[in-house]
């Protein structure tokens, strides 16, 4: 799906203007700033051909909520697509896939930053339940850095029911939780695998927990007790990739 929408913040913008400067129709800068961030956007932009607008920080601050580090853009969005059915049928013809699923994570900053790393880590698809999630939002977007354009942000309807269909196609399910009893070290991953993870806090639903075929853990050695999700994705995935010989 296509899409105008403004996103903001360096990395953000700097992604279109470096790999898709055609669908960035408006450029905005902060009036009366100049630093080298800011003057590698205008770079990028003139190399384009695209001229920007000095706009007043204050009207800045009023066009979006979060910090748009003095710029921001409209550009046409083309989110990667892919819906629950499409998702099922994959899983019965990829023998390798790899599904990152977030369960009850409704920070949009852990969201984009959970994009990220799907994207990076070479995830087939992101999957939500459609309710207590975060959507893909302005702020998402500009933590995420042009992943959501890569990797499918996939809603489903019913997780647990969801979470048994992908089994029932060889899909082995993974969630995390506190108190497993084996680590992510300790576990053999190898063909179409599935990664839960829970809120921060409350971890997995108790319906989700019940529909993964193993729990595991991130061994900690320090004092605090949990990583923020993102985090703790990241961990989790690059072990997976490293594992099944895709690192």
């Amino acid at each position: 799906m296509s899409q105008s929408e403004k996103i903001f913040g360096i990395h953000a913008v700097e992604s279109y203007l470096a790999k898709s400067p055609e669908r960035v129709k408006q450029l905005f800068l902060q009036k009366n700033r100049h630093d080298k961030k800011l003057q590698q956007i205008e770079l990028l932009a003139k190399n384009a051909g695209l001229n920007f607008q000095p706009v007043d920080k204050r009207k800045m601050d009023d066009w979006v909520k979060g910090n748009h580090q003095g710029v921001i853009a409209e550009v046409q969005v083309c989110d990667a697509q892919l819906n629950e059915n499409q998702l099922l049928a994959l899983a019965e013809e990829k023998n390798d896939l790899l599904l990152l699923i977030l369960d009850g994570v409704t920070d949009p900053h852990n969201l984009g930053a959970c994009l990220r790393t799907a994207d990076a880590a070479g995830v087939d698809a992101l999957v939500v339940p459609k309710d207590r999630s975060a959507s893909l939002t302005a702020v998402a977007r500009k933590v995420a850095c042009g992943a959501a354009e890569h990797v499918p942000l996939v809603k489903v309807t019913n997780l647990a029911r969801f979470l048994t269909q992908l089994r029932e196609r060889n899909v082995w399910v993974t969630g995390t939780a506190g108190e497993a009893t084996e680590d992510i070290y300790q576990i053999k991953f190898s063909g179409a695998n599935a990664l839960v993870m829970g809120a921060e806090g409350t971890g997995m639903r108790r319906l989700t927990r019940e529909n993964c075929d193993q729990l595991i853990k991130i061994p900690m050695a320090g004092t605090v007790s949990s990583l923020n999700v993102s985090v703790a994705t990241g961990v989790c995935l690059f072990e997976m990739i490293r594992q099944k010989g895709l690192a």
